[in-house]
């Protein structure tokens, strides 16, 4: 393939469209920097740093609009460490799984490989398309992503109808901070902040609900053997003190703080869903228009707003379309690593501008002429 470059007027403002890690704002490195001293390299039992999380607990819950009772968690690890905790912690005899993709799955994997729980009930769908909870007797957590990464489907968060004693677990590690939501159709509502949030990995948050505060509690007394590091009765005594077992990356804690503040004062959870729809619209109608492309997911209501998958015909390698973006600048538009399609994937986070989108898609275009 011949080097392509594209002209310096067509390229995007900032080029990241990664879909985690993703793009981190100039400020968020700004506040980061000011806090130094005082908090880098400082004690996380210490006021400095516990001031930080206690800020960033009263965002999300404010960013979030969480009801009456419900309490927001962090401790360290990523969602994979929650799943854990969940099997230990959360599910007391049997679960229900969607697995429309790489991630509803893996929860699905660690409560079958569980001894102790009964086996899960696991509907999966085909990549792009979307499988849907039903209430199953025996079913005491329902269990599902708000937005699967791998394949860029969205999903409605919603209890189970005719379920009433049953919690519904929500992976909201790609929607989080970018997709509205009613938190009190969920029970857990936990993610990592790398995506929406323009953070950094390494620890997990979780807004729970009074109902999943009593299972975990009384899990907790029940006598099941729980690894201190997957005990969630623990990460809701720490969290009440502003705090995580073990020290949390400072840098983290304090990137996410700083981009909360940012979408609250904007508009909140209104504001950023309505920011993240205008960008990945821009996407879908430029696929819908194109003559080599076409939207992955079918189903325009299934279509996520923050991660968008789109698919080229075999005249098209869409390999040579990322390679040809990264050499100008313009990264991580490669397809989930595992799915293995002739597509692009396009995180269109809270923090991406849309003006970078439109940009992206006349790259896009560009390139198509020359390969």
């Amino acid at each position: 393939m011949a080097d392509i470059t594209i002209p310096a007027d067509l390229l995007p403002a900032d080029g990241r469209f990664g879909c985690g890690p993703s793009k981190v704002r100039d400020e968020q490195l700004g506040f980061l920097a000011s806090i130094q001293p005082g908090v880098l390299g400082t004690s996380h039992r210490q006021a400095p740093v516990k001031n930080l999380v206690g800020s960033l607990r009263s965002g999300l819950s404010e960013l979030f609009r969480a009801p009456e009772g419900y309490e927001i968690l962090l401790a360290n690890g990523g969602a994979t460490s929650f799943w854990d905790s969940a099997v230990h912690s959360l599910i007391e005899r049997r679960s229900q799984h969607l697995a429309f993709g790489e991630f509803g799955a893996k929860f699905g994997k660690a409560a079958a490989s569980a001894p102790w729980l009964e086996t899960p009930d696991i509907r999966e769908a085909p990549a792009g398309s979307r499988s849907e909870t039903e209430a199953v007797a025996g079913v005491d957590v329902y269990a599902y992503p708000h937005n699967e990464t791998s394949t860029g489907v969205m999903t409605e968060i919603r209890r189970v109808a005719g379920d009433v004693g049953a919690l519904t677990v929500v992976d909201a590690t790609s929607g989080a901070g970018g997709l509205d939501f009613d938190a009190s159709e969920t029970d857990v509502y936990y993610f990592s902040p790398q995506k929406n949030f323009a953070s950094d990995g390494g620890i997990w948050f979780a807004l729970v609900s009074p109902a999943a505060i009593e299972r975990i509690e009384r899990i907790a007394a029940s006598g099941r053997y729980i690894p201190e590091t997957l005990n969630l009765a623990g990460a809701i005594e720490n969290s009440r003190k502003d705090q995580t077992l073990n020290t949390p990356a400072l840098s983290t804690l304090a990137m996410m703080d700083e981009q909360v503040r940012w979408i609250n004062a904007r508009g909140g959870l209104a504001w950023a869903a309505a920011r993240t729809a205008e960008s990945s619209a821009v996407l879908y109608d430029w696929a819908e228009r194109s003559a080599v492309a076409t939207p992955f997911v079918q189903d325009p209501s299934h279509r996520s707003d923050v991660v968008v998958t789109i698919d080229f015909d075999d005249s098209v390698d869409a390999g040579a379309i990322s390679k040809a973006l990264r050499a100008n600048g313009v990264v991580d538009t490669e397809p989930y690593r595992k799915l293995g399609r002739n597509q692009l994937r396009i995180a269109t986070f809270t923090a991406i501008d849309p003006a970078d989108v439109r940009a992206l898609t006349g790259c896009i275009d560009y390139v198509l002429e020359r390969l």
